[in-house]
């Protein structure tokens, strides 16, 4: 998905996911925060940072997404 990207948070989040389930890390927020990085050039990280730790927050912890 990274070669077809847009600047909302349906986007980020397939690419969040995608990326989520190929890393290898126990500490979930050191996970969460290595996606983040790797998806640092997403258009909605770039634009809307806090709200791209919120919704990849809310999609594991609240929809227990990745449990």
């Amino acid at each position: 998905m990274k070669d077809k990207t847009y600047n909302n948070a349906d986007s980020f989040a397939i690419s969040f996911d995608e990326e989520w389930q190929k890393l290898e890390c126990n500490d979930i927020n050191t996970k969460i925060d290595k996606v983040i990085e790797y998806l640092s050039d997403h258009p909605f990280v770039i634009s809307n940072p806090e709200n791209a730790r919120s919704i990849a927050k809310f999609r594991i912890y609240s929809l227990k997404k990745f449990e």
